[in-house]
């Protein structure tokens, strides 16, 4: 009988959990009473708001859900990218997140790198791969790797791309020695032989423990423009003074794709929106249009007691609002990496004759407000919005090898005022 109820009751605690995270809307709001609460909706006005929120983040869809999470975190290419998004970020609060992970020091992210980043609208980086073909031969001992670039937005200005390769000292058998890492773009196979061209190449010693860098922007670029000819790239590395004979990558402590997560070579790409509407916009909007037609419309969220709902304390003034965004209520934890959520804040209150200095009122709200206690019913008086927004990166997964961090434009409230 004990067995039963405990059945029973097992049964009831999922239903609850299920129910739960079904009707948590992620949104945290201002009740007025200078608290912030969760703000329940329906499972229909749910799904509307995802919608929503993926078309802001251009996601046609919802990554399916990442296995492994916390082990692909501390890959390679994730862990470079919490670097970029841990010295991009200004707002304090979100500092004690990277307590939950370690060694994002490592990649020495120089001025050069912060450069471009800073020109950078979102930042991918590429799992390596091998290609199906193998590795090395007796002929040709360098390696091939190869990435999935099929994510790359089509007409996306490509600022820069690196490939990133770990080098550790190992079982060197010459310390001190100077070595060239070559990289080629591997093109179709002819009667057998391998057709290949040159794209970059770096020099490194035996003695050298780190990361090494190389540009490899000419490949992405080719990669992108010809996905069907994206053969990967080999790596060879030779004497600095002889290219007769061609070493195994790992020869010189050079780590593969087979080798420790963390230290795994990954190809990161920086990108530039170029103004030019890309596939991925268009079949977005296509998308969106179609959902109109059958009433799929943006989000409301209706009847809610504390929207407008002042403090008396404040009075019914144009302030800013505390408005909260959490992407893990939202379920959406298991793609994204960071931040857990944003505090995205709203403008609402009254600007009424006399707009003082604390609303943050243009000379033109100032007039329309004079107009508007002459003509009340011709002129509406100013409304309350935000004077100043700021943005917001997220870094999440796209699948089990690409990872993205992109900045998200006029996303955080700072300020509000009257126009």
């Amino acid at each position: 009988m004990c067995k039963k109820y405990i059945i029973i009751i097992l049964f009831l605690l999922v239903i609850i959990f299920v129910t739960n995270s079904e009707r948590s809307s992620g949104l945290y709001i201002d009740n007025g009473l200078d608290q912030t609460i969760l703000h329940h909706i329906s499972i229909k006005q749910k799904r509307k708001m995802e919608y929503n929120l993926l078309n802001i983040l251009e996601l046609p869809k919802k990554p399916r859900r990442i296995a492994r999470k916390a082990l692909l975190v501390k890959r390679s290419a994730p862990k470079f990218l919490l670097n970029i998004y841990k010295n991009v970020l200004s707002n304090e609060e979100n500092k004690s997140f990277y307590d939950k992970y370690e060694d994002t020091e490592e990649f020495d992210i120089s001025s050069y790198d912060i450069n471009i980043i800073d020109q950078s609208d979102f930042i991918m980086t590429f799992g390596a791969h091998n290609p199906h073909s193998g590795n090395a031969t007796k002929t040709n001992r360098g390696k091939r790797i190869w990435f999935d670039v099929s994510e790359v937005p089509q007409g996306e200005h490509i600022i820069s791309a690196e490939l990133r390769l770990y080098q550790s000292l190992g079982n060197i058998f010459d310390y001190n020695k100077t070595y060239t890492i070559a990289l080629h773009r591997v093109a179709q196979i002819k009667n057998g032989r391998r057709i290949k061209h040159y794209i970059n190449s770096a020099n490194t010693t035996t003695n050298k423990e780190g990361w090494i860098t190389l540009n490899i922007s000419q490949g992405l670029e080719y990669w992108v423009n010809h996905p069907k000819e994206n053969r990967g790239l080999f790596v060879a590395v030779h004497d600095v003074d002889y290219i007769g004979h061609i070493l195994r990558p790992d020869d010189i402590g050079i780590v593969g794709v087979s080798g420790v997560p963390e230290k795994q070579p990954f190809m990161v790409g920086f990108f530039k929106h170029s103004g030019k509407q890309s596939k991925h916009n268009r079949l977005q909007r296509q998308k969106r249009d179609r959902q109109k037609k059958v009433g799929f419309s943006t989000i409301n969220i209706p009847n809610n007691p504390y929207i407008g709902f002042n403090n008396p304390r404040k009075g019914n003034l144009c302030n800013m609002k505390t408005l909260y965004i959490s992407f893990k209520d939202l379920q959406w934890h298991d793609w994204i990496i960071a931040p857990e959520g944003y505090d995205a804040f709203y403008c609402s209150g009254e600007c009424n004759f006399p707009l003082n200095i604390y609303m943050n009122a243009s000379n033109h709200a100032i007039v329309q407000t004079l107009v508007h206690l002459l003509k009340p019913n011709e002129v509406p008086k100013p409304c309350c919005v935000p004077t100043k927004l700021s943005p917001i990166s997220v870094l999440y997964f796209l699948d089990d090898s690409n990872v993205v961090l992109k900045k998200y434009n006029n996303m955080v409230v700072n300020s509000c005022g009257c126009y």
